[in-house]
């Protein structure tokens, strides 16, 4: 059988059955596919069960290996079924496009345009239809004998009327040399590729011309492998080959032999029940009836997907576009992921982070799912630090959620997703060391050294915490001790401070030695005490305001920590400024309020702080700002200290005209930050009349004194009532 071209729609199942019946029909004696020829010593592990598609060719520069590109396939790809024929045949296969290391060193020129012709679309169009998916589905997908010939000629007339591209011109010159080289040797051949390059390569061209289209490229060394793809990836992707909106449909279209939309249908329905919707098989044997009908009416040969879709819409969901929506996701792409064998050539790296995925019970998975892990247990310890080390080595196959990061609590809660473009995430990492965490110590020990400020050192000593990096710590404190002694911005030594006192308060959970942090700690915190008076000095309301943030996050910080000397030289600097009348009004009320929780200040002379502030004489907006910052974090106070409440209320009322409209923003910020049930509270002991003795009468002393033994055993400190 003479030589003998199949263009195809690459994912295209119509054209996957296609080349399969032509192949059984030619049986040739070589076969070139499409793709980077680097890749055609991998082209063997096709016939391996292991490598389970949705998977993608991954090329990238041996030196950078952030230059990389992927060739992605499916099971439905007429590439895909045409490899796997050849293995199961025993007939040789190569790639027989431009190689990669050719694409990758003119990589810095000026970008390529996009290729002039949609020719798709176009048939599409010149056949009456809106939709390329569509017209494909009817002519070709639906269809059981081939249309090699005639799509050929219809891209022949494409190209006629369009623009060539010259990165195309490039490729087919060599695709042409490949086949030149080819047929000295094999008389029988078949050559699978898109159908837009079947008139390039059936046309008389002499090699002279292809060799001077060829000529000045030059080589960059290149490495490939086989990664994991999905559905979902295919279904948006604009690389090689392209994508295709439905690849779940198309998975569906291939590999269903009978009963094509029953079966579709009835997938449909399982989504439905998983997510608690009743769905009978009555609402399927409807579905399929008004599904067939379409079809008959639009004269189609065989229901497609929108046919499918509007009786899903209009039976099964009842109209809900959020169900129709879920089984779009769901059912239409598909996030199905692909598998690869564990001896799959790759980087050591990728090696060793199988071989954790495989200890430690984390299977890869293309569809979100949350992971809750007890840190007192061994094994979620273990997938605790590799998710950290990852995340630190730019893999964010895990994300933290609410806020649970660096809280130190025995549990963590996790958002995982394994997306293809971490296989290149992974090789870059490789650079770092052999393992994940000799690569992640190596990553941290180099943004230790290179770290120019205090802010870029501190959070690395939470993740050496986090993902128990004992080699990278010295590193890390040595950095810590010397960015620490030459700043001196205060802000910065009070940003340092939380994060250190969660690694010395929560160290022991993960069983990490954090001791050697406890002198860093002592010193940052007497540096604060000594430059903060003068940090709080002529600050204007937005500095004010970043000010008391980083004050909250160093007393809260402090609270984490046994350590009763520290934390009573830190109330003694508050103290003192709490004082001063020179001091911000928003930073010297939230100092009241610190001091007042930790019992430095009495009931009373906080009464007396406040009703100071809250005179006549007292600027508004100072007195206001002096309210937010006591009442920020909560209205409980206001609730169960009458006292304090009416001095609020009274200076509210005697507040002039003409300040009330500067003072109502920050007062409204300030409330509106309580919750629901206090702004009600509050209201009503406003108008039933605030009065020290009302509240008084309300409470069940006796009551009230049973639970303050209990309660002082919880807070470690004695309380008394009354």
């Amino acid at each position: 059988m003479p030589e003998q071209f199949y263009g195809v729609r690459h994912h295209g199942p119509g054209s996957a059955r296609a080349v399969l019946r032509a192949l059984d029909e030619q049986r040739p004696d070589v076969l070139l596919i499409e793709g980077p020829p680097e890749a055609d010593e991998l082209v063997r592990w096709v016939a391996d069960e292991r490598l389970e598609p949705p998977v993608a060719l991954l090329g990238y520069a041996a030196d950078d290996p952030r230059q990389a590109a992927y060739w992605p396939f499916a099971v439905f790809s007429p590439e895909w079924q045409a490899m796997r024929w050849a293995g199961a045949h025993g007939v040789p296969v190569r790639f027989f496009d431009l190689p990669y290391a050719y694409r990758l060193s003119r990589r810095e020129e000026a970008e390529r345009p996009e290729r002039p012709a949609d020719p798709i679309g176009d048939l599409a169009r010149a056949a009456g239809y809106d939709d390329p998916e569509r017209w494909w589905e009817d002519v070709v997908e639906h269809r059981g004998a081939p249309a090699f010939e005639a799509i050929g000629e219809a891209m022949a007339a494409i190209r006629a009327e369009s623009e060539e591209d010259p990165e195309d011109l490039v490729r087919e010159a060599y695709m042409r040399g490949v086949l030149r080289e080819v047929r000295k040797s094999h008389d029988n051949v078949a050559v699978v590729c898109g159908a837009w390059h079947v008139p390039a390569l059936t046309a008389k061209v002499t090699a002279a011309h292809d060799t001077a289209l060829l000529k000045g490229r030059k080589k960059t060394k290149v490495t490939f492998t086989w990664v994991p793809w999905t559905y979902g990836r295919l279904a948006s992707w604009q690389g090689y080959g392209a994508g295709v909106r439905s690849p779940g449909w198309y998975h569906h279209l291939f590999t269903t032999p009978d009963e094509v939309v029953t079966r579709w249908l009835v997938a449909a329905a399982g989504i439905l029940r998983e997510e608690g919707v009743p769905t009978s098989s009555a609402h399927v044997i409807e579905a399929v009836r008004l599904t067939e009908a379409l079809a008959t009416l639009r004269g189609r040969p065989l229901a497609g997907l929108a046919e499918l879709t509007e009786a899903t819409r209009a039976v099964l969901c009842d109209g809900d576009e959020l169900r129709v929506e879920l089984i779009g996701r769901r059912l239409v792409v598909s996030e199905r992921l692909g598998e690869v064998p564990d001896d799959m050539p790759a980087v050591p790296l990728a090696r060793d982070l199988a071989a954790q995925q495989r200890s430690l019970r984390l299977k890869a998975e293309a569809l979100e799912r949350a992971l809750d892990l007890d840190l007192r247990r061994e094994i979620d310890l273990a997938r605790s630090r590799l998710l950290h080390r990852l995340r630190l080595l730019g893999i964010p196959w895990g994300e933290p959620l609410g806020g649970t990061r660096g809280k130190g609590t025995f549990r963590e809660e996790w958002r995982l997703r394994w997306l293809p473009e971490f296989a290149v995430a992974v090789v870059e990492a490789g650079g770092y060391g052999t393992t994940v965490p000799s690569a992640a110590t190596a990553k941290v020990t180099e943004a230790a050294r290179a770290a120019e400020t205090l802010a870029e050192v501190t959070p690395l000593v939470e993740v050496c915490l986090l993902a128990d990096l004992p080699e990278a710590t010295p590193a890390v404190l040595h950095a810590l001790d010397t960015r620490a002694a030459l700043d001196t911005d205060v802000a910065h030594l009070m940003g340092a401070v939380p994060p250190l006192a969660r690694t010395l308060r929560y160290g022991d959970v993960r069983g990490t030695d954090v001791s050697a942090l406890r002198t860093v700690a002592e010193g940052l915190l007497v540096r604060i005490c000594v430059g903060l008076p003068g940090a709080v000095a002529s600050l204007s309301d937005e500095a004010a305001a970043s000010l008391r943030t980083q004050i909250d996050a160093v007393h809260g910080a402090l609270g984490l920590l046994d350590q009763p000397e520290m934390r009573e030289r830190w109330l003694d600097t508050l103290a003192g400024l709490a004082a001063s009348d020179q001091v911000h009004g928003l930073i010297t009320g939230r100092l009241t309020r610190l001091l007042y929780d930790a019992d430095r200040l009495g009931a009373g002379e906080t009464r007396r702080r406040m009703g100071l502030v809250l005179t006549a004489g007292t600027p508004p907006a100072h007195a206001a700002h002096w309210v937010e910052g006591f009442l920020a974090g909560g209205g409980l106070l206001l609730v169960h200290d009458a006292a304090l409440l009416s001095l609020v209320d009274e200076w509210l009322s005697e507040v002039a005209a003409d300040s009330f409209t500067d003072v109502l923003p920050l007062l409204r910020r300030t409330f509106g930050t309580f919750a629901p049930p206090e702004r009600r509270s509050i209201g009503e002991r406003v108008r039933g009349g605030v009065t020290a003795e009302a509240v008084a009468a309300e409470i069940d002393h006796e009551r009230a004194a049973l639970v303050l033994p209990t309660l002082s055993t919880l807070l470690g400190r004695e309380i008394r009532h009354g």
